[in-house]
């Protein structure tokens, strides 16, 4: 036969149980809160290279190709636009995403200025991507610019 059970009144009397997580409890409640905690400090944002300048000052152009870095197909492109209108336009300046970029985004704008080709919000397999003829887009970027 079990043991018959005791007054719940005798509970006060029993010891209580110490664990590691008790003896935090008291340790914290014994200490002294921090008299003035300073608040975080807060990052400066660093201007992106040539922001707000339509032309720099000898003269040249900037173009802003801006590009999705989810996959590696928006960045092959982008450098190859980036070469060509190098190559092509001796007095040019080509900022590769000089800002966080969009997803799904590629991009292609002068400054300040006339976009040449915006592809929004794409999804995979980037069909609008995967079509364009990078050279001919080249060759009419060039021909817009001077």
């Amino acid at each position: 036969m079990a043991p018959k059970r005791k007054p719940a009144n005798d509970s006060a009397a029993a010891p209580t149980r110490v664990t590691r997580r008790s003896a935090r409890l008291t340790n914290a409640a014994v200490a002294q809160p921090a008299a003035d905690p300073k608040p975080p400090k807060k990052k400066v944002k660093i201007a992106a290279k040539g922001e707000g300048k339509t032309q720099s000052p000898n003269g040249s152009k900037t173009i802003i190709i801006e590009h999705c870095k989810q996959c590696n197909s928006f960045k092959t492109r982008a450098f190859q636009v980036k070469e060509g209108l190098q190559k092509s336009v001796t007095a040019v300046n080509v900022l590769v995403n000089p800002e966080k970029p969009r997803t799904g985004c590629f991009e292609i704008r002068e400054e300040g200025g006339e976009v040449f080709v915006s592809l929004l919000d794409m999804k995979r397999p980037f069909p609008p991507l995967k079509e364009l003829d990078m050279e001919k887009l080249i060759s009419e970027i060039v021909d817009k610019i001077r």
